[in-house]
């Protein structure tokens, strides 16, 4: 889902002042210093030397099946990674893989979780095709880099015997195009962490809010009837029409702070000569704001009510998901001043990694990525870059090979600075 938390970055641009956008300073565990460290120099080291193997894994994996729901082969093939390298693995009812990597103790439990799945059905071709740096094929960006850069970061932390006083926990996520699901199956069956970082985010950029994200099916339905005898007759066709002409007329602001709508499916009937019994739409309602979320939710079911009584149909109300909002900018001030934020952004710019546009947003209190189900129960939860890439869900994705060196290496650096304990480097000018 990384492309809606890029264009959502565009938007807040769009929406607000460039002197409000970069407050002077937050507070951040960044210290540059770190760098110099041998073991760090040595993992940034090994992290360059091995990256052509990781761009070979990388490759691999993006070619294996991985449907939402189907992530068996993924979901296998990172387990006996994290075996490899010593870890125990286990696979919960959802297929999550999860891994933990023990600290010596009193630090903080840091999540990193990367999901596995695509969008595209398991007979898609996925074949890679490489020119020159940019890798081209169906789900190589959404999300496969990031599986891979979570693996190679496990296997530089084994090489260069990293240590940590808090346990650092790998999670391989299921289903999260249908909605998040495997992230936030794993936080209500697992304790609480005090970190959790995502790297399913835009380039350059760090995101540390939800967008909430209601997926409802409406079902018009009638007794039907034979063509030659519909004349007259109730029909769930000009109740649908109706409906979405409707919805399609409500006022409400838009994003960052507002919401967005779409009718993505319209479906029914069987054939030509026949009063449909059942006709649907569905609705992919989003807002940061959860009041608003919930407002506009009510009003939509309302409405559509409303015609299937003017019409005389049926009307059937599926609910398919409903993933909290985290907040609009102002209601996650708090998050935005946890030292995780800053810090993701400070490392961004150590490494050189920039959004791209000029002015862009280095943190947004917005994000469609596995790290909502951590927000939206108040634990410090950012997602960030895993590559450069372009055309997520599209036959024609594409992704800047070099791009994944320094996703992998803000990666490690992350973990490295909050290994023993979360911190504030000074002078640091607290925002409130």
């Amino acid at each position: 889902m990384r492309h809606l938390t890029t264009a959502l970055s565009a938007l807040v641009l769009a929406a607000a002042p460039l002197a409000a956008q970069q407050p002077t300073q937050y507070p951040t565990s960044w210290d540059p210093k770190l760098l110099e460290r041998p073991d760090v120099k040595s993992a940034m080291a090994m992290l360059e030397k091995n990256f052509p193997q990781q761009v070979d894994e990388w490759v691999k994996i993006t070619e294996m099946p991985g449907k939402s729901g189907q992530e068996q082969a993924r979901g296998a093939y990172v387990k006996s990674v994290f075996e490899k390298e010593g870890l125990k693995a286990t696979v919960d009812s959802i297929g999550n893989v999860t891994a933990v990597r023990k600290g010596t103790g009193g630090g903080p439990t840091i999540v990193i979780m990367a999901h596995i799945d695509v969008v595209f059905p398991n007979e898609t071709p996925k074949k890679v095709r490489r020119v020159g740096d940019t890798l081209y094929a169906p789900g190589v960006g959404d999300n496969t880099a990031s599986v891979g850069n979570m693996l190679a970061t496990l296997r530089t932390m084994n090489a260069t015997r990293f240590t940590s006083k808090g346990d650092i926990i790998f999670v391989a996520t299921t289903q999260e195009e249908l909605g998040l699901k495997g992230a936030d199956y794993w936080l209500r069956n697992n304790p609480r962490p005090d970190l959790l970082v995502v790297p399913d985010g835009s380039y350059g950029s760090v995101a540390y809010g939800a967008l909430g994200i209601y997926w409802t099916k409406y079902v018009f339905t009638s007794p039907g009837a034979h063509t030659l005898a519909s004349r007259g007759r109730p029909t769930p066709v000009r109740a649908l029409a109706a409906a979405i002409d409707r919805l399609y007329q409500l006022q409400f602001p838009a994003l960052p702070d507002g919401a967005v709508m779409n009718i993505g499916q319209v479906h029914g009937g069987n054939i030509f000569n026949a009063v449909p019994q059942e006709l649907y739409f569905t609705v992919d309602l989003r807002s940061s704001d959860p009041v608003l979320l919930d407002s506009l939710d009510r009003t939509i079911t309302r409405v559509t009510q409303q015609v299937a009584d003017e019409y005389k149909v049926g009307l059937r109300v599926e609910i398919d998901q409903k993933n909290q909002a985290g907040g609009t900018e102002k209601q996650l001030a708090g998050a935005r001043a946890h030292p995780l934020v800053q810090t993701a952004v400070d490392i961004n710019r150590a490494l050189g990694m920039t959004a791209g546009m000029p002015g862009a947003m280095e943190a947004v209190a917005t994000g469609a990525t596995d790290a909502n189900p951590g927000v939206v129960r108040k634990i410090p939860s950012i997602a960030i870059g895993g590559s450069k890439a372009n055309g997520a869900h599209q036959l024609a994705e594409y992704a800047i090979a070099s791009s994944a060196l320094p996703s992998t290496k803000l990666l490690y650096l992350l973990t490295a600075t909050f290994a023993d304990g979360i911190k504030v480097v000074p002078p640091a000018k607290i925002v409130p």
